[in-house]
C-alpha cells in the first residue's frame, strides 16, 4: 500500500469543514494538523470541527505549530490570503493547494511572483489555486469544451445564485457588503470586492492566452442594486434601503470587440433585477463559434431526491463541491515538479475517496 500524504488543513469555515471531512475520509490522505482563526476553536479535535469523529488532532491558532509538523500539503481555505503564511509554508517543505487565490500566478504582481517562487526553491515545494469558480467552472469546463471547436468567436460565462440561504453572515456582509448602503458597496470602497474583481480577471487572461486571443484590455463593470423593502436571509437580515444583488461584468476585449465575458448575476433573496440577464441558476457556459456549444453546471443536495433535502442542504453543495476540487488535486500536486503550478500542469483530477 502507497504511503498516505500528510495534510493539514488551514482553516474550517463552510468550505474548510468539508475539506476537513473529506480528507478523514480520503484512503490516500492523513490528516496531521488545523489551523484555525478564533479561540473558540483553538484546542478544539478535528472531528468536532466537521462533524465526525473524535481523531486525536486539536486545531491550533499558532503558525509555528503549523510549519512544525511533518507535512506532505496543506489545504489552503482562509478568508483572506496571506502571502506571507503562503511563503513561510513553502519555505518549510509543504505544497500549498489554494482555493481563494493563485487561479493564474502569471497575473500576480512580479515581486509576488518572485517571492513565491522563490519560497517554492527553497523548500523543493509546489503551490497551485483551484476551486469551483474561479477554477472548473471558469478554467477547466470552457477549454475542454473548447476541444470541439473549429473557431471561437466569444466565450461567455454566466453565474446565477441566490445567497439567501448561504448561512455565512461574514462572508454576505463583511465580505461581500450585501445589506450596506449602496455608495459603499463597491471595488473602490471595499478591499475584498477589489479582491474579488482581480481573480476573475485571471481567468480572462487565462483563457485568452490558452486559446490564443490577443486581448487589448480586461475590464470589470460593477452594479449594486438596494432593495425597497426589507426580508430576512439564511444569513440575518438585509434592510430596506440596503444593497441586495449585485453585478459584476468582467470583459476581454480585442479590437473593441468583447471576445470573453463573465457575468456574476449575485442576489440575496428578493427579486431578481429585471433588467439583469436571465440564465438558469447555476453556471452556463457558452461558446459562439463553429460549431456553438453549451453546457449548463450546477450541483445540488441531490437531483433523485430533491424535494426531500433543504434549500440550505442544496445551497452547501457548492461548498462542497469547491472543497472537494481542492482535495481531490492534492495527490497531483503533490506529485507535480516544485514550483508554482496552474490548472494544465496538473494531472487530471478525479474523485479520491471514489464511489460507495
Amino acid at each position: 500500500m502507497a504511503k498516505k500524504l500528510r495534510v493539514v488543513q488551514w482553516a474550517t469555515g463552510s468550505v474548510g469543514a468539508e475539506a476537513l471531512k473529506a480528507i478523514l475520509l480520503h484512503p490516500a490522505l492523513e490528516l496531521v494538523g488545523v489551523k484555525v482563526y478564533s479561540e473558540e476553536k483553538a484546542g478544539v479535535d478535528a472531528g468536532a470541527l466537521c462533524g465526525m469523529a473524535e481523531t486525536g488532532i486539536r486545531a491550533t491558532t499558532q503558525i509555528d505549530e503549523i510549519l512544525a509538523l511533518e507535512a506532505d500539503c496543506v489545504s489552503y481555505m482562509p478568508n483572506l490570503t496571506s502571502l506571507d503564511d503562503v511563503g513561510a509554508l513553502l519555505r518549510s517543505g509543504k505544497n500549498v493547494i489554494c482555493s481563494p487565490f493563485l487561479f493564474y500566478a502569471e497575473r500576480l504582481p512580479e515581486e509576488e511572483r518572485k517571492r513565491l517562487a522563490e519560497a517554492c526553491e527553497a523548500g523543493g515545494a509546489s503551490v497551485h489555486g483551484t476551486g469551483i469558480h474561479p477554477g472548473f467552472v471558469g478554467m477547466v469546463l470552457p477549454l475542454a469544451m473548447s476541444g470541439m471547436s473549429r473557431t471561437i468567436e466569444k466565450i461567455v460565462i454566466e453565474e446565477r445564485a441566490d445567497w439567501a440561504f448561504y448561512n455565512s453572515p461574514k462572508i454576505t456582509f463583511d465580505n461581500m457588503r450585501f445589506g450596506h448602503p449602496k455608495e459603499e458597496v463597491s471595488p473602490e470602497k471595499s478591499e475584498f470586492l477589489a479582491f474579488n474583481g482581480e481573480i476573475f480577471k485571471d481567468q480572462i487572461v487565462m483563457l485568452a492566452r490558452a486559446l490564443g486571443a490577443p486581448l487589448d484590455a480586461v475590464t470589470l463593470d460593477h452594479e449594486a442594486i438596494a432593495t425597497e423593502v426589507g426580508h430576512d436571509v439564511m444569513a440575518g437580515r438585509i434592510e430596506d434601503g440596503t444593497v441586495y444583488a449585485q453585478r459584476f461584468t468582467w470583459k476581454g476585449v480585442c479590437a473593441g470587440e468583447e471576445r470573453l465575458r463573465i457575468d456574476a448575476l449575485w442576489t440575496v433573496g428578493g427579486d431578481y433585477p429585471a433588467t439583469w440577464p436571465k440564465p438558469r441558476d447555476g453556471w452556463t457556459v457558452t461558446i459562439e463559434g463553429e460549431p456553438s456549444l453549451r453546457t449548463h453546471f450546477t450541483s445540488l443536495a441531490s437531483f433523485e431526491h430533491a424535494k426531500e433535502r433543504s434549500l440550505e442542504e442544496h445551497t452547501h453543495a457548492a461548498d462542497i463541491a469547491t472543497a472537494m476540487q481542492v482535495v481531490n488535486s492534492i495527490p497531483a500536486l503533490c506529485g507535480a515538479p516544485v514550483g508554482i503550478r496552474g490548472t494544465f500542469e496538473l494531472q487530471p483530477v478525479y474523485a479520491g475517496i471514489g464511489m460507495r
